[in-house]
């Protein structure tokens, strides 16, 4: 079995140290979950396994034979692969195309097609999946784009292969379906070095925890070793995890009624409402219709039927999100990079983009009036930020998130709607997110929240509806079900 090894790691930057002598050592044969919070140092270690960055000082082995990478094709080229988040798969090409790209089999000048496609389906063979691949890539369900993405990377036969957050945009079942293809390459001998930020993933997919803390290596244990506590306290030394406080308190007042709401092919017949104050959360898999929902009470998509009645008024069918920011609505999207933030822009800009108007006398920005608004919400959620006039894409994940939320909040909303605002964060951040629409929640201001990760939801709502299949098939409250059965409800079960 294959050993991926280091030596005192050490990668400095100006100002800092992201790693500080970090040795450890991942064994072929068993899938390692690599975690850490935000700004532990996790991915500067995997950039250095991937040849993105050099290291300042230390070694690192694979087989006892150091290695020296001066890009990422020279760690491909010695047997290390990397799979990283944002996939980089090619829509409109074939499965065989994508793994193959760039290197096609060729007869004299021409592609032998006959051995791509057999190359290709010995491979998805081998990793036991059932996918054809003589199919574009963008009819596939995101786990099976994450399985060809492996499979790519498995095309150059690696020894150690390292998923940055693989499970990130997978509902549950297919969290399981990937799992299964993480076995087989464990099984045959793989060094898997598995990066997550769900937590609970690690009992299930997991032989050892490594855990990195402020660029220090914190320690290494079999997964059994561990609890819940065990880790947390690993990564974050001594934290505390918060549950609902038992002071918000939701009035009677409905601030808004959703009534038969029918989009079709996406949702159908959504009835529900909303109370002051309250956070109510949203479950089912992926693809039961969640983010479609909030995409048309917002205004962004439109909707078929139905009506949405904010504080006694009936809301135009073709209302736009401008028109719905008017009325008091808020919504920080699922893809918070591509629809939430211009990564390139200042914090300052970001934090004022929703909120032009509040910040211009007659269409001319007001300067000092933008500094108060952007500053005022650094301070409020504890935005850690170099300087205001910092680009975004400088920020970590979590605070990117607040950014994305401050942007809102600065809008002076009555109703903020949350798509998947921990995801690809840690638990800290995580827990501060949550704080916020807590405090939203005493000052009257009702959340919508949905979360793939039904923990959180336990944890964090009021009320959760459950949908599946584009319907509400349910209503549920936290304190009187265990996560199992929401899982099953979420999943088709009966609802009790």
């Amino acid at each position: 079995m294959s050993v991926l090894r280091t030596e005192g790691i050490v990668k400095d930057y100006p100002g800092t140290r992201a790693l500080d002598d970090v040795t450890v050592s991942f064994e072929g044969g068993r899938v390692h979950a690599f975690i850490g919070k935000n700004g532990s140092g996790k991915s500067t270690l995997v950039k250095v396994f991937s040849g993105a960055i050099q290291p300042t000082q230390g070694k690192f082995f694979l087989d006892d034979q150091e290695l020296h990478f001066s890009d990422p094709t020279d760690a491909f080229k010695q047997g290390i692969a990397t799979v990283y988040q944002e996939l980089s798969l090619v829509p409109y090409l074939t499965v065989a195309e994508n793994i193959y790209l760039g290197r096609l089999p060729k007869k004299g000048r021409v592609i032998d097609w006959k051995k791509t496609y057999e190359m290709a389906g010995n491979l998805l063979k081998k990793m036991n999946v059932d996918i054809d691949p003589h199919e574009k890539v963008f009819r596939l369900s995101m786990w099976q784009c994450q399985v060809v993405e492996i499979t790519k990377a498995m095309s150059f036969s690696p020894k150690v292969l390292m998923l940055d957050e693989p499970t990130s945009a997978l509902a549950q079942n297919e969290t399981q379906s990937l799992f299964e293809v993480v076995r087989t390459l464990r099984d045959q001998g793989v060094v898997v070095i598995y990066i997550s930020h769900r937590l609970q993933e690690i009992w299930e997919i997991a032989d050892t925890v490594t855990v990195l803390r402020d660029g220090k290596f914190i320690g290494k244990k079999d997964v059994g070793e561990l609890d819940h506590k065990g880790v947390i306290k690993m990564m974050f030394g001594d934290v505390e995890l918060k549950a609902r406080p038992t002071d918000l308190v939701v009035s009677d007042e409905v601030v808004m009624k959703v009534d038969g709401l029918t989009r079709a092919g996406k949702f159908s017949d959504v009835s529900f409402e909303l109370k002051k104050g309250e956070v109510l959360g949203i479950a089912g898999m992926l693809g039961a219709g969640r983010t479609e929902l909030l995409r048309s009470l917002f205004g962004v998509d439109g909707y078929d039927s139905g009506r949405i009645i904010m504080n006694g008024e009936v809301m135009e069918r073709r209302a736009t999100p401008e028109q719905m920011k008017k009325r008091g609505m808020g919504l920080t999207p699922e893809e918070r990079k591509n629809q939430g933030v211009i990564l390139i822009h200042s914090i300052r800009d970001n934090l004022c983009n929703a909120c032009l108007d509040k910040v211009s006398d007659h269409h001319i920005i007001n300067r000092k009036r933008r500094e108060e608004f952007a500053n005022r919400q650094v301070e409020d959620l504890a935005i850690k930020i170099p300087g205001i006039m910092a680009n975004v894409g400088s920020l970590s994940g979590g605070n990117q998130q607040k950014v994305v939320i401050g942007n809102w909040l600065n809008t002076g909303p009555k109703i903020m709607m949350y798509d998947e605002p921990s995801r690809g964060i840690d638990v800290n951040a995580k827990q501060q997110i949550f704080q916020i629409m807590w405090d939203q929640s005493r000052k009257g201001v009702s959340s919508i929240f949905v979360s793939s990760e039904l923990e959180e939801l336990m944890e964090v709502c009021h009320r959760i509806l459950v949908m599946h299949m584009g319907r509400i098939v349910g209503e549920v409250y936290p304190e009187q079900l265990t996560i199992e059965q929401l899982y099953a409800d979420c999943m088709g079960g009966r609802i009790e």
